[in-house]
C-alpha cells in the first residue's frame, strides 16, 4: 500500500474529530479497523474508506449527513456488506456510513400486518420477531441470516420465495429516509398503495444513491397452513428449463422454484447432505404452500409435467424437517461452490423464462471459450440467473477472464429480452454495461432523478452510472455530453 500523505492524514483526523462530536464512540479511524470495511461481497474490488462512522439513530444519521453536506464530504452508505455488486465499495475520500448499530424492531402491528424496523435488522430477524404470532416476512435472500433490511431496500433483494410473494419492493410499505442535506422525510406508510407519486418505488432499488434509509415498514404475512417441496432431477439443463417454463405456462405459481446444475448440486450435497441425487444434470426444487388439499393437487400436476419432460428423479418432502433440508442445500449453494475453486464470481441477470434453455446452452459455450468452469444456481421461476464463475485470483489473468465471461453472460441476458440485474444491483460490477441496456436519453433521465435527491452528487458516487454528469449539465442538455471522468477503481 502506498504511503498516505500528511494532507490525507490531517483531513482524516479533522473529519473524525468532527464526527465524533456527533456520534461519540462510533467513529473508526485506524488503518487496521477501516480495513474491515474495504469491500462488500464483491471482493475483487477493495478500497479502505477515509473514515467510518456508525450512528445509532436517525438523529445522528441526519446530523452526519448535514455536516458532510456543509463540508463537501462524500458519503457511502453500508449495511451488512453482503452486496455482490460493489454497491457498498468505499471511496478513499469519503465517509463510510455504517448502519449496523441500528438494529431494533420498533413495532409489530398484527392488525395492520406490518413490522417497523431499523435498517440494521437482519432479514431473518424480522421473521423470528413475528413467528410466535404465526406470521413471517416473505422475501428471503440466501444471505438472509446476515443481510439487513436496509441493504434489501437498497438492492430490491429477492429470494427463493419471490416468485409468488414478490421482491422487497412488493413487501415494503414505507420508509423513513435522510436526504443528503440532513432533511428527514417519510415515504409511504402502513397502507398498501401510495396516494400520489410512487417515490417509495423509486427509493427501493436505488442502491444508496438518493438517501439513507433509517426506518422501514414491511408487510408481514400469515404463515401458510402447509408447505411442501419436491425434488425433481433431469437428464439435462434443457429439460429442466423446459419444465420450469411449462409449469408457469400451465398457470401454476409455486411458492418457490429453484434450479441447480450438476456442479452446484454436487457441491451443495457434499456441504449439507440434503439428500440430493448425484446422477442428474439438473435439479429443480419446487415448493407449494396453502391448504393441504391444494398442495396435494399442485404437486400432482407438477410431477406430471416433470414426467413429460423426462424427469429421472422425483421426491416429495414428507415432513417439515425434510422440506427444510431440501432448502438447506440450495441456501448453502454459494458457500458450497467455494470448494470447487479458490475463487468464484457470482453473477446476477434476469431473462424471460421461455429463453432459459437457450441461455444455459450459450453459457456452456462461453465456459468453453473462456476456459473457466461455471456452476449455475438460480431462481428458475422468475428467470433470475446466478451463474458462479470459477477461477483462481492467484493465477495471472484469471480474474480478468472471469469478468469478461460474466460480461458476456449479461449481454446475452439483455439480448434475449432480459435485464442486467434481478436483485444484486448494478453497483460497480455492471456499471459499464449499462449502455447495453439503456441509451443516452434513458441514462440522462435516470441521472435527473438522482439530481432531484442529491444535487451535489456526493452520495455513493461512482456507482450505477458509467458517466456521471453535473446536474446543471443535465438541465441544459437533451442527451449527455462532457461527462465527468470516473476515478479508477481499486482492484485486489
Amino acid at each position: 500500500m502506498p504511503p498516505v500523505s500528511d494532507e490525507v492524514v490531517a483531513r482524516r483526523e479533522a473529519i473524525a474529530a468532527a464526527l465524533a462530536r456527533i456520534v461519540p464512540d462510533g467513529v473508526i479511524v485506524s488503518e487496521r479497523e477501516r480495513k474491515v470495511y474495504e469491500s462488500d461481497g464483491l471482493t475483487a474490488y477493495r478500497q479502505a474508506p477515509l473514515v467510518v462512522v456508525l450512528p445509532e439513530d436517525t438523529r445522528q444519521v441526519a446530523a452526519v449527513m448535514a455536516w458532510c453536506q456543509r463540508e463537501g464530504v462524500k458519503v457511502v452508505p453500508r449495511g451488512a456488506g453482503t452486496s455482490l455488486s460493489g454497491g457498498a465499495l468505499p471511496l478513499a475520500d469519503a465517509v463510510l456510513l455504517g448502519m449496523s448499530r441500528m438494529k431494533k424492531v420498533l413495532d409489530i402491528d398484527l392488525v395492520d400486518r406490518v413490522a417497523v424496523v431499523q435498517p440494521g435488522v437482519t432479514n431473518l430477524a424480522v421473521t423470528k420477531a413475528v413467528a410466535g404470532h404465526g406470521f413471517y416476512y416473505a422475501p428471503d435472500p440466501s444471505s438472509q441470516i446476515a443481510c439487513t433490511i436496509g441493504g434489501n431496500v437498497a438492492e430490491n433483494s429477492g429470494g427463493v420465495h419471490c416468485l409468488k410473494y414478490g421482491l422487497t419492493t412488493n413487501n415494503v410499505l414505507g420508509v423513513e429516509m435522510v436526504l443528503p442535506d440532513g432533511e428527514i422525510i417519510r415515504l409511504g406508510g402502513r397502507h398498501l398503495e401510495p396516494a400520489d407519486l410512487d417515490l417509495l418505488g423509486v427509493v427501493v432499488g436505488s442502491e444508496g444513491l438518493l438517501g439513507v434509509v433509517t426506518e422501514v415498514t414491511v408487510r408481514i404475512l400469515p404463515a401458510p397452513e402447509t408447505a411442501r417441496a419436491a425434488l425433481l432431477g433431469f437428464p439435462s439443463t434443457t429439460a429442466a428449463g423446459d419444465c420450469v417454463a411449462q409449469i408457469i405456462a400451465d398457470g401454476i405459481i409455486p411458492a418457490g422454484m429453484e434450479m441447480m446444475d450438476k456442479p452446484a448440486t454436487h457441491a451443495a450435497e457434499a456441504f449439507v447432505n440434503a439428500g440430493y441425487p448425484l446422477d442428474v444434470e439438473a435439479l429443480l426444487i419446487v415448493e407449494v404452500d396453502g391448504p393441504p388439499i391444494e398442495c396435494d393437487l399442485l404437486l400432482g400436476q407438477i410431477q406430471a409435467i416433470a414426467d413429460t419432460h423426462g424427469a429421472s428423479f422425483a421426491r416429495v418432502s414428507s415432513n417439515e424437517a425434510e422440506r427444510l433440508a431440501f432448502w438447506a442445500g440450495r441456501k448453502a449453494a454459494f458457500p458450497a461452490v467455494g470448494r470447487l475453486a479458490p475463487d468464484y464470481y457470482c453473477m446476477d441477470g434476469t431473462i424471460p423464462r421461455k429463453r432459459l434453455s437457450e441461455v444455459l446452452e450459450r453459457m456452456a459455450a462461453l465456459s468453453r471459450r473462456h476456459g473457466l468452469g461455471v456452476a449455475n444456481v438460480f431462481h428458475a421461476g422468475d428467470g433470475n440467473l446466478h451463474p458462479l464463475i470459477l477461477y483462481d485470483a492467484n493465477q495471472p489473468g484469471q480474474l480478468e477472464r472471469a469478468e469478461a465471461f460474466g460480461a458476456d453472460i449479461l449481454r446475452i441476458c439483455v439480448e434475449v429480452g432480459g435485464v442486467l440485474t434481478g436483485e444484486h444491483g448494478v453497483g460497480v460490477e455492471k456499471r459499464d454495461l449499462m449502455p447495453t441496456m439503456f441509451d443516452a436519453v434513458d441514462l440522462a433521465h435516470q441521472q435527473r432523478i438522482k439530481c432531484a435527491f442529491d444535487p451535489d452528487l456526493r452520495l455513493n458516487p461512482g456507482k450505477v452510472f458509467p458517466e456521471l454528469h453535473r446536474c446543471a449539465e443535465l438541465g441544459r442538455m437533451h442527451v449527455h455530453g462532457g461527462a465527468l471522468p470516473h476515478p479508477e477503481l481499486p482492484r485486489f
